[in-house]
């Protein structure tokens, strides 16, 4: 589960596709995206999955949730839905899509609807969502997290410092734009993987397994400083050698929420939510795992709500994936 429906899955390919883009004739970005495209797109052949037709039901372990049903509203398909993200104030939704996991990634370039979508809370009921246009050429985008009106993005394309890099982008007059580079320092020094940042915009979270040549993908942080970014720290108490990533923060900065393999052993397969309270002492406390079975990535809401990527599995291959989410009792 990495950068929004495996994204980062055959990156060496889609660099190399990129490079030759001068010689291929690209067709032009439509100047809106609408959810009939992206419905369009989805192969008439795909099955619509369901906790009905699921083989790793997720469930949840704490009594302070109840367990989790797919998102309602038009969020959704019969595509796969992954890395979502949720704003503060619970009214912005992002998440990733792309109409047919089975086809690679370099494919998904070109089909006009991979990428970052988002919806909003009006009324009590989601708007029907729309892309986000964030290149004007041939791009990939995912792992999005949204800090006021900045969107902060990672994105394969042809101009990159590495193989994916993170950029922002600024909410202006209704559209997304200014799109710029977040800098070599995080993204050739650090390199960093999946990342969270606090709403005062100046403290980040984040997953690598390159930054300090461990094998383990580990959770780190780091504080920006006028321009630059401190040295990253691992995050203690969390990291352990296994893998934990893909962090998200609560906005008081009270709890570290991440995703890692399953620890309760037999009868829970695959990744799992986790949840690390921070102690009196200022230390984050031994991480619970709170949802079991290909739960991850997870972002909650100002209510407390858990939304998660769940993707479902048929004869050991990934067929489809959607939101899901454990409603705070």
């Amino acid at each position: 589960m990495s950068r929004g429906a495996k994204i980062a899955a055959a990156v060496a390919v889609v660099v190399l596709f990129l490079l030759a883009v001068i010689v291929i004739t690209q067709p032009k970005e439509q100047a809106v995206i609408t959810d009939e495209d992206r419905l369009a797109s989805i192969p008439a052949s795909a099955v619509k999955m369901g906790p009905e037709n699921d083989e790793f039901v997720p469930v949840v372990h704490s009594s302070e949730w109840q367990q989790p049903v797919p998102m309602t509203g038009p969020v959704n398909t019969a595509g796969a839905e992954d890395s979502p993200f949720m704003t503060v104030d619970g009214d912005w939704f992002f998440f990733f899509f792309t109409p047919d996991v089975t086809v690679p990634a370099q494919e998904q370039l070109y089909d006009g609807v991979t990428g970052i979508w988002w919806t909003k809370e009006i009324a009590g009921e989601w708007t029907s969502p729309e892309r986000i246009i964030l290149s004007d050429d041939v791009s990939l985008e995912g792992a999005e997290c949204c800090v006021g009106l900045t969107l902060w993005f990672a994105s394969i394309r042809a101009d990159n410092y590495g193989e994916i890099d993170v950029f922002t982008a600024q909410y202006e007059d209704g559209v997304w734009t200014d799109v710029e580079n977040a800098g070599e320092q995080l993204n050739v020094d650090y390199d960093i993987g999946e990342f969270h940042i606090m709403p005062n915009g100046t403290m980040m979270y984040f997953h690598t397994g390159k930054w300090d040549s461990g094998d383990s993908m580990d959770i780190w942080s780091t504080f920006k400083v006028g321009d630059e970014w401190s040295t990253p720290v691992r995050v203690p108490g969390i990291s352990t050698d296994a893998d934990e990533g893909y962090p998200y923060v609560t906005p008081d900065g009270s709890e570290l929420w991440f995703m890692a393999d399953s620890r309760l052993g037999e009868g829970y397969t695959g990744p799992a939510i986790f949840r690390s309270v921070k102690q009196t002492d200022g230390t984050w406390g031994v991480p619970e795992e709170i949802i079991s079975n290909f739960a991850g990535e997870p972002t909650l809401d100002d209510d407390g709500n858990i939304y998660f990527v769940h993707h479902y599995f048929v004869d050991g291959e990934m067929v489809e994936a959607d939101i899901y989410v454990a409603m705070k009792n």
